[in-house]
């Protein structure tokens, strides 16, 4: 999983997954916003393999106690789940006390089942310059099998700082998904794949969007496919 592209449809509820199948690789469950996500696991039977995350409200989700570690933990024993989202800051701690160990028995746990660990960064304030962000994807990619950042572009040199970022980053061997948030970002969702980002994210709904500045799903999927397409090229020659 993610040696290409994967493009995650994100949700509340799994239910939903039959509308996503047409455009999506993957679902990413949101396990903080949905209701009995443990039950809803375990009723899944769609075809789309699953991104389980569990988001921490200290990093813009809506998880605000460490038995968020408890329901990932117990989300690794399904066949459906392929990966699990985890905060560079708890893997690292940076995070609120006691969070590491929970994070980092949580990516042992996870590799014992064979599923990839997604270590993520996200800024809602800024973009720092491309040498930062480089540094950010190299401690991420350090401590899970994909680095995820998402930061907040507040003009289009943010955005190039993005792209530039990743096109570094992957040039250096790392696994890497990567976008900015916020309108005048939006477009990164679209144009980083091109330069080696591994995964995107779009609502099945678009009233549903889980981030700033996010694509409907079936949007995302004919940008991102046709940029690909026509892209490699213009990649390889940087």
């Amino acid at each position: 999983m993610f040696e290409e592209f994967v493009l995650a449809a994100s949700t509340a509820d799994l239910d939903a997954e039959p509308r996503a199948r047409e455009d999506a690789d993957a679902m990413e469950f949101r396990m903080d916003l949905a209701d009995d996500p443990l039950d809803q696991l375990d009723e899944y039977d769609g075809t789309l393999p699953l991104v389980v995350t569990n988001r921490a409200a200290w990093e813009g989700g809506e998880a605000d106690d460490i038995g968020r570690y408890d329901a990932l933990s117990s989300a690794l024993v399904h066949d459906a789940v392929v990966a699990v989202d985890v905060e560079l800051a708890a893997l690292r701690g940076t995070a609120p006390s006691s969070e590491r160990s929970h994070a980092t028995a949580l990516r042992e746990a996870a590799r014992e089942e064979g599923v990839r660990v997604i270590a993520s960064v996200h800024d809602f304030e800024s973009t720092p310059e491309t040498a930062a962000l480089v540094d950010l994807l190299a401690d991420a990619a350090a401590e899970g099998d994909v680095a995820k950042l998402a930061t907040t572009a507040a003009a289009e040199r943010d955005a190039l700082a993005m792209i530039e970022a990743t096109h570094a980053a992957t040039a250096a061997g790392h696994r890497v998904a990567t976008m900015c948030m916020g309108e005048p970002g939006r477009h990164t969702r679209a144009v980083t794949p091109v330069y080696g980002s591994r995964i995107g994210y779009a609502p099945v709904d678009a009233a549903d969007a889980t981030a700033p500045g996010q694509y409907p799903l079936s949007t995302l999927r004919t940008l991102v496919d046709g940029l690909r397409d026509g892209g490699r090229e213009a990649v390889d020659g940087i």
